[in-house]
């Protein structure tokens, strides 16, 4: 099977990781960025930092850089982001049979298992594989993170949206693609994302180590005030409220962990994981 991806180059931090982790996988691979390295909303972005370290990891040539206006301020953020991608997709689906859509924050840890996965999905006529990701919030120490849990403390996981389509595929909003049939991956054999429902259906079961890490809260505080302003989510994000609870938290990891307890919902533990080959110290 041919494979691409494509990548939207606007957040250096795990960038060489994520890239790194599937680029013997794939035969070419779409960079798409504003060509004025403004972010949907109109901020400045780290673009040259981002090209550099795309530079450094293609030994191969593989990587295809593609400019685009795609900064258009006073419009929704994630309709903006929607249109990017759908272009990446159509650059990326020419001469490939499925296409992976990782963000650069989002490192897989175990190839093996997510190309098979991809191998499930195309057999079983699916054109959408939803794959999990396990959500880390905020780096502990070395080797050490603040994780999304159960309330006892168990693997849960997340789906941003598939981490790989069949080529062609017409995305609907961001990276979700709702029209294709679907091959859902999950921890266990039920939905442990608590964004869906119980019961969801699981095809495919993995074990947690297998499934991708998503470091997207895993920042320094000055990067992450950047990434609050430029996100898609940034209206949110920028809340005062929402950096005060990721500074609390980040300065108290264990604590919050053991408040999952007692708290309805919103739980966290602390985790071991090997740290990324070129991720953010």
């Amino acid at each position: 099977m041919r494979l691409n991806a494509y990548v939207l180059a606007a957040d250096p931090a795990f960038l060489t990781a994520s890239l790194r982790a599937y680029y013997p996988a794939v035969d070419r691979i779409v960079v798409s960025f504003d060509q004025d390295h403004l972010s949907w909303s109109g901020r400045s972005l780290p673009v040259t930092a981002c090209l550099a370290a795309v530079r450094a990891l293609d030994v191969d040539g593989k990587c295809v850089l593609a400019p685009g206006a795609y900064s258009r301020p006073g419009e929704p953020p994630l309709e903006s982001e929607t249109i990017q991608r759908r272009k990446a997709v159509d650059l990326a689906s020419d001469g490939a049979d499925w296409v992976l859509q990782l963000d650069t924050d989002e490192v897989i840890p175990h190839l093996a298992p997510f190309l098979g996965a991809i191998d499930r999905a195309d057999a079983a006529g699916a054109s959408a594989l939803h794959y999990p990701s396990r959500w880390l919030y905020t780096r502990v120490g070395e080797g050490r993170y603040l994780e999304t849990s159960t309330r006892l403390g168990r693997t849960v996981s997340h789906y941003p949206g598939p981490l790989a389509v069949a080529a062609g595929t017409s995305l609907t909003h961001c990276r979700q693609a709702e029209d294709a049939p679907h091959y859902r991956i999950d921890v266990r054999p039920w939905n442990t994302d608590p964004n869906h429902p119980r019961n969801a259906v699981v095809h495919e079961v993995i074990a947690p180590r297998d499934a991708v890490l998503h470091f997207s809260w895993v920042r320094s505080d000055e990067t992450m005030r950047d990434k609050f302003a430029w996100s898609g989510h940034a209206d949110r994000f920028t809340a005062p409220a929402v950096y005060r609870r990721w500074a609390w938290r980040s300065r108290h990891p264990r604590l919050t962990a053991a408040m999952s307890l007692v708290r309805p919902d919103d739980h966290y533990r602390v985790v071991r994981l090997p740290e990324p080959p070129g991720g953010e110290p």
